[in-house]
């Protein structure tokens, strides 16, 4: 009887431990949810420095490391593809992974010239994408 009430106090933390802790990929996406580019699209021909205005639909923008429902914040990849296992991980700070954990929805980026894939990507509060993934349509652009 004993080992039959530890194992369901055992249970039950774990339970309630496993439900408030966030793994990677485990945050979902609110249905219908995507980002997009304003004012750039694929096949553009521009200047630099760059200005990217970032849209976001069905959910809404909050800082990094804040934990609220249907929220999430920026990040932009630039020439770079972001797919599989990097998916469900802290997405990485490189010259390839910008990141707007302050919740902005715009940025003004230096490119060199020539050809540049564009994407953006939706992290969750630890950087984390959503489940599925909110990322936009990989752009092409060509800096001149």
């Amino acid at each position: 009887m004993k080992l039959i009430a530890m194992a369901a106090i055992v249970s039950a933390t774990l339970a309630v431990a496993g439900s408030s802790l966030s793994f990677a990929g485990e945050t979902p996406a609110p249905e219908g949810a995507r980002v997009y580019f304003i004012d750039l699209k694929d096949g553009d021909t521009v200047k630099s420095p760059l200005t990217i205005r970032f849209g976001l639909e069905g959910m809404g923008v909050a800082p990094a490391g804040v934990d609220k429902d249907h929220t999430g914040h920026h990040h932009l990849l630039v020439d770079t593809v972001l797919e599989g296992e990097a998916l469900n991980e802290p997405l990485p700070a490189d010259e390839h992974h910008h990141h707007f954990g302050g919740g902005q929805t715009e940025v003004t980026v230096e490119l060199s010239p020539g050809t540049h894939t564009l994407q953006l990507i939706i992290g969750d509060h630890n950087h984390i994408p959503h489940d599925p993934p909110i990322m936009s349509e990989r752009i092409t652009v060509t800096v001149e």
